[in-house]
Parts: structure tokens; sequence; C-alpha cells
């Protein structure tokens, strides 16, 4: 797993756009239509992606269709997972302060 996966996971927009293909493959002009930012911007936004290997662009006709590469994904969740057990304490511990808190105030 490249370093290009994670800077790219950390802008909230690319974010946003692999978020959209989850759905399935789009046209960089529907992707943009989703942002209130040029379609150059979300051009950028989308090659960075692609030199990520998060998103392919696969020609048709005389547009390019983006799809989602969940693999790099994958990468990531494997990399994450043996910090899981901290969050889950800490969610764990908050819903009982937010169950105990409940619990007093319908007293």
């Amino acid at each position: 797993m490249s370093d290009d996966v994670f800077l790219a996971l950390a802008n909230p927009a690319r974010r946003r756009l692999l978020e959209l293909l989850v759905d399935g493959p789009r046209t960089a002009g529907e992707l943009a239509a989703e942002f209130e930012m040029s379609r150059p911007a979300v051009a950028e936004h989308l090659q960075v992606l692609r030199r990520a290997h998060l998103v392919h662009a696969d020609p048709v006709g005389r547009q390019r269709y983006y799809r989602l590469d969940t693999a790099p994904l994958r990468s990531v969740g494997d990399w994450l997972h043996p910090f899981e057990r901290y969050w889950r304490d800490r969610l764990g511990r908050l819903a009982e302060v937010v169950e105990n808190d409940l619990v007093e105030k319908e007293d």
C-alpha cells in the first residue's frame, strides 16, 4: 500500500468522489455535477485518485467512465484492523455513558 492512497483519502472531495462511485461507474461530467467546484478541479481530484489506483477510467465512445477499484481500500482496511479494538473500546464506553445519562433523565 502506497502513501498515495492515504494522501488521496485525506481530501474530503476525493472521499466524496469515491462514495459516488460506490453505486457504479459515472462520467466525469456526472461526478462534477455533484460539486460546487469547477470541472477542471474535479478532474484534478480524479487524477489523484487514478494515480493512487482507487479509480480507473474506461473510455466508452467519446466519454470516460470512472469506476471504483476497491483493492487499495481493502489494503487500508487490513492495515487499520489491528487498531479497531481501540475504537470499539472507546465507542463501548461512550454508549455506556449515553445509556446511563438517558436512564437518569427518565427517573
